[in-house]
C-alpha cells in the first residue's frame, strides 16, 4: 500500500513538472488573480492612514526565455486613504482600472522578480463620511506608476505575489495654485492561477 501511494505521488509530481515545462514551451499563459490592497496617498496630505481594499482581474504571461517573461494584467483596484484629521474622519475611495505591464526575471525555478510601468484610469473618487457619499471633484483621470514585486508560482499554476506601486502622477488635478499634490502608494498581496 505504501509503495502504491508513493508511486501515485511520484506520477502526480512528474505530471505536474511536465505540465509546467509544457506551459513554458507554449509561449503564453492566461489566468485570474485577486487580492488585497493597503493604499494611501503620498505628498502634501497629513493625518491620512492606509485604506484596505481589493483588486481582481486578468493576468497573462508571455514567455520570452527560461529567465524572462512579460506579464500584462488588467485589474480593478480599490485604492485611496482614510482621512483621520481630528474631528473629520472619512474614507477617500478611489477606484481604478489598472494596466500594469511587468518584466519578470526568474531568480529560481518558481520565484521571480517583477518590475514595470502601470497606467490606471480613475472610475470614481468618493468621499465617504457620516453625512453620506460625495464625489471628489478635479481628480486626474489617468494615473501613471511604477510597480516592483516578487512572485512565487507552484507547479500546478497557482501563484502568489507581493507588489508595491509607486504613483508618479499628481492625482489632484485642481488648477488652484495652492492645491495639495499627492500620488498613489499601494501595497498588494495577490493569489491567482494560470490555466
Amino acid at each position: 500500500m505504501k509503495k502504491l501511494i508513493l508511486l501515485l505521488i511520484t506520477i502526480y509530481t512528474i505530471s505536474n513538472l511536465n505540465a509546467q515545462s509544457s506551459k513554458r514551451e507554449e509561449g503564453i499563459q492566461f489566468g485570474l488573480k485577486a487580492g488585497i490592497n493597503a493604499s494611501n496617498f503620498s505628498g502634501d496630505l497629513k493625518d491620512n492612514k492606509m485604506r484596505n481594499g481589493l483588486h481582481i482581474g486578468f493576468v497573462s504571461e508571455i514567455i520570452i526565455s527560461d529567465k524572462f517573461s512579460l506579464q500584462p494584467e488588467l485589474l480593478y483596484s480599490a485604492q485611496g486613504y482614510k482621512d483621520e484629521t481630528p474631528g473629520a474622519f472619512s474614507k477617500q475611495k478611489f477606484d481604478y482600472v489598472n494596466l500594469p505591464v511587468l518584466v519578470k526575471y526568474y531568480v529560481a525555478n518558481n520565484i521571480s522578480i517583477e518590475a514595470g510601468p502601470q497606467v490606471g484610469y480613475l472610475i470614481n473618487a468618493i468621499n465617504r463620511n457620516n453625512d453620506g457619499n460625495t464625489t471628489i471633484p478635479e481628480q486626474s483621470k489617468v494615473d501613471f506608476g511604477v510597480d516592483l514585486g516578487l512572485s512565487y508560482e507552484l507547479n500546478n499554476g497557482i501563484f502568489f505575489q507581493g507588489r508595491y506601486n509607486l504613483g508618479i502622477t499628481n492625482v489632484n488635478a485642481s488648477s488652484n495654485a495652492s492645491a495639495f499634490t499627492y500620488a498613489n502608494s499601494v501595497f498588494q498581496l495577490s493569489i491567482g492561477c494560470f490555466f
